[in-house]
């Protein structure tokens, strides 16, 4: 189960990390969103250091399909940036949506010998939650087909975090 974890959490902390290159990409320094995706982004860099230490630590085995989260998670930041600003931030918004509830749902399965990992869990939870509400302040639901947009991106992430887990 731990294996499991951490392989869907490494692939996942990877993923956004890509997620917000793609949009700094689109909508480069001077944009007025750029330092508050930089400050996601940076919060998604030490989740994404911490699972890189966590899978060498426990020796599990990372996610085959690290080369398809690398072009996937950049094209659908760089995808939704060009949508628009607050296309981007439905994109954050469904994908922390996702990441909360799949964060709660392990730590709730993480027994009292887990508890450090259970502790590290929920803090990089509450960073997810606080993007998504950034997200959700800075326009996510004014975006046009927001509903759709947000629908497909849960979907994808559900789908993705399937796979992560045993591939």
């Amino acid at each position: 189960m731990i294996d499991r974890f951490l392989r869907v959490d490494h692939a996942g902390e990877y993923g956004a990390v890509r997620i917000y290159q793609g949009q700094l990409a689109v909508l480069g320094d001077s944009h007025p969103m750029s330092d508050t995706i930089k400050h996601m982004k940076a919060q998604e860099d030490v989740h994404l250091e911490r699972f890189n230490s966590l899978i060498r630590d426990r020796d599990a085995r990372p996610t085959l399909l690290t080369p398809l989260w690398h072009v996937a998670g950049f094209a659908l930041g760089a995808g939704t940036a060009l949508l628009g600003v607050k296309a981007a931030m439905v994109c954050t918004e469904a994908v922390e949506t996702v990441i909360d509830d799949h964060y709660a749902g392990q730590i709730a399965q993480l027994g009292e010998d887990e508890t450090a990992l259970a502790a590290e869990l929920e803090k990089f939870r509450q960073e997810e939650i606080e993007h998504r509400d950034t997200a959700v302040e800075h326009g996510a639901h004014e975006a046009p087909a927001y509903g759709l947009l947000s629908g497909l991106i849960q979907f994808g992430c559900k789908t993705v975090i399937k796979i992560a887990e045993r591939v």
